[in-house]
C-alpha cells in the first residue's frame, strides 16, 4: 500500500506541475498599476498603467520564447543542459528590465536586484524592480515572472518580500568581482 500511495502522490504532483497556469487579467494589471501609482504622487498614471500591462503580459511572450513547459527549477535544469534557450531568473529580469526601459518612462525607474548571493545553500535569484523616479529599489515593487513559473507575475513591495532579501545588482556583482580577484 505504501508504494501505491507514493505513486499516487507523485502523480498528483506531476499533474499540479503540468496544470495550465491561470492567465492574468486586466484586473490583475489594474491592481499592479494602482500599487505603482501609490509609490509616489508624481507618478504619471498612464506610465503606471503601461508598466503594469508590460509586467503582466510581456512575460507570457517570454515564456513562449523560452519554451517553458515546467516549473522554474526544472526549466532551469533544462536551460543549463542546453535543452532550452533561456529562462533562468536573470534572463527574466534582464528581458523585463530591457522591455520596461524601452518605454522611456519619465516618472518611473527600473532597478535590478539579486537575492541569496551570500547564502551558501540557496541559488542566486534576480529580479527587476519598478520605483518612482529618484527612489531606490527598496522603495519599489518587485516584478518577478520567474518565481511561479510560466511567466506568471509575482509582485510586492521590495521590503515586503519575505522570501528574498534583495540587494542592488551592481553591489552584488562588485562583491563577486572582488571575491574572484582574491582567488
Amino acid at each position: 500500500m505504501g508504494i501505491l500511495r507514493l505513486f499516487l502522490v507523485l502523480g498528483c504532483l506531476m499533474l499540479a506541475a503540468c496544470a495550465a497556469p491561470q492567465a492574468p487579467t486586466d484586473t490583475d494589471a489594474a491592481d499592479l498599476a494602482r500599487a505603482i501609482r501609490s509609490l509616489d504622487t508624481h507618478i504619471d498614471p498612464a506610465e503606471a498603467e503601461r508598466a503594469a500591462q508590460i509586467a503582466y503580459f510581456y512575460p507570457l511572450q517570454l515564456a513562449r520564447e523560452y519554451e517553458v513547459t515546467d516549473p522554474p527549477l526544472l526549466h532551469n535544469t533544462k536551460v543549463n543542459m542546453g535543452l532550452r534557450p533561456r529562462g533562468l531568473c536573470w534572463h527574466w529580469a534582464e528581458d523585463m528590465e530591457r522591455r520596461l526601459k524601452q518605454e522611456g518612462f519619465e516618472t518611473l525607474v527600473i532597478h535590478r536586484a539579486i537575492a541569496n548571493s551570500d547564502v551558501l545553500l540557496r541559488i542566486d535569484h534576480s529580479t527587476a524592480i519598478v520605483a518612482a523616479k529618484g527612489d531606490g529599489m527598496y522603495d519599489g515593487i518587485v516584478l518577478d515572472p520567474w518565481r511561479k513559473g510560466a511567466g506568471r507575475l509575482t509582485w510586492m513591495r521590495t521590503l515586503e518580500d519575505d522570501q528574498y532579501e534583495w540587494k542592488p545588482r551592481q553591489e552584488v556583482l562588485a562583491t563577486k568581482r572582488a571575491r574572484h580577484a582574491l582567488d
